[in-house]
């Protein structure tokens, strides 16, 4: 373990993450509550790209013709802003040595990896959609 000038041990992979994110020593403004606030918005943003894929879109679409070709470009802008959301989030919780950062930072990846998924197959259908 490593201490931080604010007297925290820090593991070796704590170190490795706050330099992968760039993560001053001592951030201003970050605090326990502004991280779960983050965590809370970037999980309601990742929800409802979720919804949008396997709920409102396989049974809406069919009746708003209008939108049929739209819904790909629709799941890029939000899948695109809950990424950037869900690395906030666990930049967030890493700037504060949150004793629980590595279990909400995994949540967060997972959320990420699927997110990432949807990602590509909106972007072929876009592009298949344009060849």
């Amino acid at each position: 373990m490593h201490g931080g000038s604010s007297g925290v041990h820090r593991t070796k992979a704590d170190l490795v993450v706050r330099k992968l994110l760039r993560i001053p020593e001592r951030p201003a403004g970050v605090d326990q509550a502004t991280a779960y606030s983050t965590f809370q918005k970037s999980m309601l943003i990742s929800a409802t790209r979720c919804t949008l894929t396997y709920v409102v879109f396989p049974f809406l679409l069919p009746f708003l013709h209008f939108l049929r070709g739209g819904a790909p470009v629709i799941g890029v802008i939000i899948g695109s802003v809950a990424l950037v959301c869900d690395t906030f989030t666990i930049r967030r919780f890493f700037a504060i040595d949150h004793k629980w950062r590595w279990y909400f930072s995994s949540i967060a990846f997972g959320i990420m990896c699927l997110l990432s998924v949807l990602l590509v197959q909106d972007l072929s259908t876009i592009i298949s959609r344009l060849a």
